[in-house]
């Protein structure tokens, strides 16, 4: 009597979903050890760390955090006042460091997008001046072109009395960006636009002059980055695909549009992933031109209380924690481009 493959000892086409549950489980499991694993090992790290810093007489603990701060902290959300406790105050850091951070990697993947794509046009003038750029931005530190954003926002721009108008409600000048922000009233939500006064725009949203610095140079910045991304994944699309496009009549702008950057993206996703983590980090300098993000809350706790070792450990886990945050929502995206393309 011929034997079925279970029956000889080999597995058979029923046991393999069986097979491969038990893997995933072991897979999680082994995942979860090693994160225990690592959290207990950061958590005895802090105490001995602690415990070395009580035993030289130094005031040490995280019990600061339910403290009146008493630190001032000229802008931010959620709002913030002195007498509120320190966990606040990096609250409100984290804010302003989340409220530089976005809006600047918004405008980076945008213009380095048409950065990446006017560098590939076949018009000299307009591929140099794009490559011209990029090269620039590449190759000047960060901080050196915050300080230069810095100067040219604080003394370039025209006074607050005769604002620069970019756009309808929008005004530029040393104090600033005044823009239209939605604000609650009695008829419900509505837009306001600021409107130019004898002393400078209001209404709307007032943008300090710090806050503009940071995030134009965070944008500028990551933006020739961005456009190396953009323009090695338009490259690695295959030939074929061009002059697919082309046989099908699509115009320039069709083709980029609809077959070019959906296969690019696989490429472009997992390196502008690195970027979006670097210009996270990097708002960091934004202490250097007085902006209150999460380093500049951080140096003036310890000035306060003297608990740096305290200080430079919340820093530490809330940029951690916003890179691990980042890093997951970029690789989500990137298994759905990867499975299905541009949607």
């Amino acid at each position: 009597m011929p034997t079925t493959p279970s029956q000889a000892g080999t597995p058979g086409p029923q046991d393999q979903p069986a097979r491969a549950r038990w893997a995933l489980v072991r897979k999680i499991l082994l995942q979860l050890v090693f994160v225990a694993a690592l959290c207990g090992l950061v958590w005895w790290v802090v105490q001995h760390a602690l415990d070395v810093l009580r035993a030289r007489g130094v005031r040490s603990g995280f019990d600061f955090l339910l403290d009146a701060a008493g630190i001032p902290i000229s802008e931010g959300w959620p709002s913030y006042s002195p007498g509120e406790p320190f966990w606040r105050a990096f609250l409100t850091g984290v804010g302003n460091t989340l409220r530089a951070a976005v809006p600047a990697s918004i405008l980076a993947v945008v213009l380095g997008l048409l950065l990446g794509v006017g560098r590939l046009v076949p018009h000299r003038l307009v591929s140099g001046l794009c490559a011209g750029y990029i090269n620039l931005v590449r190759n000047i530190p960060l901080l050196l072109q915050l300080l230069m954003v810095s100067f040219a926002v604080g003394s370039l721009l025209p006074d607050p009395i005769e604002p620069l108008q970019l756009l309808p409600g929008v005004w530029l000048s040393k104090a600033g960006l005044a823009m239209p922000w939605p604000v609650h009233g009695e008829a419900g939500w509505v837009l306001e636009w600021p409107e130019r006064g004898n002393f400078g725009p209001t209404g709307g949203a007032a943008l300090s002059p710090e806050y503009v610095a940071i995030v134009a140079a965070l944008a500028l910045y990551s933006a020739g980055f961005v456009a190396e991304i953009v323009r090695a994944g338009i490259q690695a699309v295959p030939q074929g695909q061009w002059l697919a496009a082309r046989a099908l009549g699509l115009k320039p702008g069709q083709e980029m549009r609809y077959v070019v950057l959906p296969q690019a993206q696989r490429v472009i996703v997992p390196a502008l992933t690195n970027q979006l983590l670097s210009l996270t980090k990097n708002s960091s300098l934004a202490v250097a031109v007085g902006y209150p993000e999460l380093v500049s809350v951080a140096n003036m706790t310890i000035g306060t209380t003297g608990r740096a070792f305290e200080c430079i450990a919340i820093v530490m886990a809330v940029y951690l924690l916003l890179s691990l945050l980042i890093a997951g929502g970029m690789n989500l995206y990137n298994k759905r481009v990867a499975l299905r393309g541009w949607a």
